[in-house]
């Protein structure tokens, strides 16, 4: 099962496209979105091509490949426009015998781990740094931000594969290799 993960697209239409293209090409079965899908926040600058009503229509329209969780910018009044669940908190997934446990990151992150046993995945986002390392023996990964990445990231996501997740520029450049299969 190849899966995509991203987080942080902030209402920029732009960075949005770009993201569905580069879930096109990577032909993963669905597109995981770790939160803050439409609202920029109010310790972020606009990102470039901020449209929220355009990235509405366009994850509404793939809204059956979708599985999001709820960042700290997501809200309400987004879930009345969106025709995709958007309010959980967390998820698990269960996935090649392992529990992936989906977080924006203002909550359960790798310096506030939640129930997990060793083996198991954490996947967030929230800082817009992308990271990917081993703490008390649960694999932590932080998908980045596709449109406002800090600490001079790129904009990012990440796919899985085979026990191999792969984090790449929204053009499919690899970044960075983590392998479950250690």
């Amino acid at each position: 099962m190849k899966l995509m993960f991203a987080s942080d697209i902030h209402g920029s239409a732009l960075f949005c496209e770009k993201l569905l293209e580069a879930y096109r090409r990577e032909g993963a079965e669905r597109l995981c979105l770790i939160g803050d899908i439409l609202y920029h926040g109010p310790r972020n600058d606009l990102p470039e091509g901020h449209a929220p009503k355009k990235v509405i229509a366009l994850l509404n329209a793939v809204k059956e490949e979708l599985f999001c969780v709820r960042g700290n910018c997501d809200t309400e009044v987004d879930q009345m426009v969106l025709e995709f669940p958007v309010l959980s908190d967390n998820a698990m997934i269960f996935v090649d015998g392992r529990t992936f446990f989906l977080s924006h990151g203002h909550h359960e992150n790798p310096d506030a781990l939640p129930p997990l046993k060793r083996g198991d995945v954490l996947i967030n986002g929230h800082t817009h740094v992308l990271k990917a390392f081993e703490k008390d023996g649960v694999h932590c990964l932080n998908v980045g931000s596709v449109s406002l990445p800090k600490e001079n990231n790129p904009r990012s996501y990440m796919v899985y594969e085979d026990g191999t997740f792969v984090i790449k520029t929204l053009d499919g450049e690899e970044i960075l290799s983590y392998s479950l299969l250690k």
